[in-house]
């Protein structure tokens, strides 16, 4: 499908098989959680992509004790006296969690390397160690997947401009958002030397074309299922016990307590 145009995902069949790929992730989530297992999820790509909107979906149905989205603000002055990875590494799951990273330590290859905020050296140990970083975690027995979501320059300003016009979505759109277009070819270079340096055998990289949202989420979602040797958990026996008799409890009068307001009486 590369670099081909396809038709949009109908809304009803996006919907469908969204639910779908949900209800699957929820047993994946009780097989990372019963077997002990460790997963690492990394979303990478250009700004207004769709990672966030993917990141929502995988985790709409998780239960956030098992499954977190890791979201770094920048370094503090204390992070950037640091080894590089050393405040990724405290991100990391433990036994039975999911941890996915909405960026990760590829920071560095992009947005810290294309805006001056490395030095050139810093970027060149970075290609060095990173592979290594990344063969560590799977030799210690974390899963780890690499996901790059790809979008058209024509795509991605599309979208800064809704973003821009409105106000519920304003709050995505920052001015190194805006700086982007401007280096469309510089953070494009950056990626390609990213992923000859990163894409190795041991943690691939793994494409998705989001020109298409759901296209793209419906895609990402499929693989990652496919691509975990998880199985069905079977759920505890549940009964609801019976509701006892009353002992005599009678609620306090309810204008002792503050109620919100009935704003939807007034719509």
């Amino acid at each position: 499908m590369a670099g081909e145009k396809a038709a949009k995902v109908p809304r009803a069949a996006y919907e469908r098989e969204l639910l779908r790929l949900q209800t699957e992730l929820v047993k994946l989530q009780e097989w990372v959680r019963t077997e002990g297992a460790r997963l690492v999820v990394v979303f990478e790509g250009r700004d207004a992509a769709g990672k966030g909107g993917t990141i929502k979906r995988v985790s709409e149905h998780l239960n956030p004790r098992v499954a977190r989205t890791v979201a770094l603000p920048k370094p503090t002055e204390r992070e950037r006296g640091q080894w590089y990875f050393q405040r990724y590494v405290e991100q990391l799951p433990a036994a039975g969690e999911i941890a996915l990273f909405d960026r990760s330590w590829y920071n560095r290859a992009g947005i810290e390397h294309v805006m001056g905020f490395c030095t050139q050296e810093e970027y060149q140990l970075f290609l060095r160690q990173c592979p290594v970083f990344e063969r560590m975690l799977i030799e210690d027995g974390i899963l780890l997947r690499k996901y790059w979501f790809s979008v058209s320059d024509a795509v991605q300003q599309e979208r800064f401009s809704r973003r821009l016009e409105d106000p519920t979505r304003r709050w995505k759109l920052s001015p190194m958002d805006l700086e982007s277009i401007s280096r469309w070819e510089a953070y494009s270079r950056a990626k390609d030397q990213m992923l000859v340096h990163t894409d190795t055998s041991d943690a691939p990289w793994y494409v998705v074309e989001s020109d298409d949202k759901r296209r793209a989420r419906l895609n990402m979602i499929a693989h990652l299922l496919d691509s975990v040797p998880y199985h069905e958990v079977p759920p505890p026996v549940l009964e609801l016990p019976p509701r006892p008799p009353s002992t005599g409890y009678e609620r306090p009068p309810r204008d002792l307590q503050t109620y919100v307001p009935d704003h939807a009486a007034g719509l």
